[in-house]
């Protein structure tokens, strides 16, 4: 029992880094998008978009008006 009170302070250090990690995998395809102005443009309205989309989503479905 001893030792599972010991590790437990490193599960919050394995959940930022494993979330960390996906996050970086995601994104470093998306990088060399950014470095051209149209594609920037147009990588940033998808990201805008699908964060309305999410957004109006979950206002309807919670009822939030």
């Amino acid at each position: 029992m001893q030792d599972f009170f010991r590790n437990v302070p490193r599960y919050p250090r394995y959940l930022i880094s494993f979330s960390l990690g996906i996050f970086w995998n995601l994104l470093r395809p998306l990088i060399p998008l950014l470095k051209r102005p149209l594609t920037a443009i147009a990588l940033i309205g998808v990201l805008v978009g699908g964060l309305a989309f999410i957004s109006f989503t979950l206002q309807a479905m919670l009822g939030l008006s």
